[in-house]
């Protein structure tokens, strides 16, 4: 295995030298990083961790904690994970994943023992146990989802009450009266998970404003309970011409419910999902939507995150709150009710 020496030799430079081109902790030449940077792929160099946290502090990995919950849909967390993940690789940090029922213990024993640079929270809950830890923690951390309380930490989150009103406004004004919200399970909100209140209250309130009956009702989140439950609810309001869905589960089940019933979209009845194209194209769903971004909110998390890791100046700066504005993707599953 190739030695920061070999590299410094193989360049030409001082073993220091081809350190600091590496890690670009100095100002070294564009020359001279050149010949560094070529002379370590030549060899196939990694740097040894264990010796740069020594040197410089630093571990150069990030810590995810996320949970996969039974009643949420696991490759929708999946998205979110993939977003950090492949940021945090491009910055050139590691990612250790900790998915721990006791997320509080798990980000105090990494915390600690410095074992990461930096925190990234999903799966966040209004009340989250983690983050009382988190703003004791020496390492900045960074959510992916509102909690209640923000202090202490970087905050990046879809604008989920404007997206239930988007949902709302659009099929209002295709002429619709009556419409059915399906949310995510009961569970997911009753421990804290405010993005399906966040969206689902917003809705409401817009319909009322508007004059729209809005059906709001929690859904499933595995087979065959899903079918059944969607059965189940378009028998008990025929009077329905718009589905809004707020539940990854329930969009991927429609398309089989819809054909078995002999439902047309949108011509029977129109639809709007919440959830991010990759997965619309994985599970090849034909309608309109509301990108939900993981991809784009992880990224935004990691940069936010490794900047005050990385800049003595960035970590005395004020705490930020950023949302993503929701964005409609029409795919042609929405029309004016017969």
């Amino acid at each position: 295995m190739a030695t920061i020496g070999d590299v410094a030799r193989a360049a030409g430079v001082s073993r220091s030298t081809a350190s600091y081109a590496l890690s670009g902790k100095r100002s070294i030449s564009p020359k001279v990083r050149q010949r560094v940077a070529e002379a370590a792929r030549a060899l196939d160099y990694t740097p040894n961790a264990g010796a740069r946290a020594l040197a410089t502090a630093q571990t150069m990995v990030l810590g995810l904690l996320a949970q996969f919950h039974t009643d949420e849909f696991a490759p929708a967390m999946l998205q979110y994970i993939l977003g950090v993940s492949d940021t945090a690789r491009a910055l050139g940090y590691d990612i250790l994943l900790v998915t721990e029922a006791d997320g509080a213990r798990a980000l105090r024993r990494i915390t600690d023992s410095r074992m990461v640079d930096g925190v990234v929270l999903l799966n966040i809950a209004e009340q989250d146990e983690r983050l009382p830890v988190l703003r004791a923690a020496a390492q900045p951390g960074a959510s992916v989802g509102l909690p209640g309380d923000c202090s202490g930490l970087d905050v990046f989150d879809l604008d989920f009450e404007e997206a239930g009103r988007v949902m709302v406004e659009h099929l209002h004004r295709l002429g619709h009266r009556e419409l059915l919200l399906v949310s995510q399970p009961r569970h997911v909100v009753e421990r804290g998970g405010a993005y399906v209140w966040r969206l689902r209250d917003a809705a409401l309130q817009r319909a009322h404003e508007l004059g729209v009956t809005l059906h709001a009702v929690y859904g499933q989140s595995r087979q065959p309970a899903v079918g059944q439950l969607l059965n189940s609810l378009l028998d008990s309001h025929p009077a329905v011409t718009g589905l809004l869905v707020d539940n990854e589960a329930v969009a991927a089940a429609l398309p089989s419910v819809a054909h078995a019933r002999g439902l047309r979209v949108p011509s029977d009845l129109s639809v709007i999902g919440r959830y991010s194209d990759e997965f619309a194209k994985t599970f090849s769903l034909p309608y309109s939507f509301i990108e939900s971004a993981p991809d784009r909110l992880g990224a935004m998390a990691v940069r936010h995150l490794v900047r005050r890791v990385e800049s003595p100046a960035a970590r005395s700066e004020p705490y930020v709150v950023r949302f993503i504005s929701p964005e409609l993707i029409p795919l042609g599953s929405t029309a004016p009710p017969r």
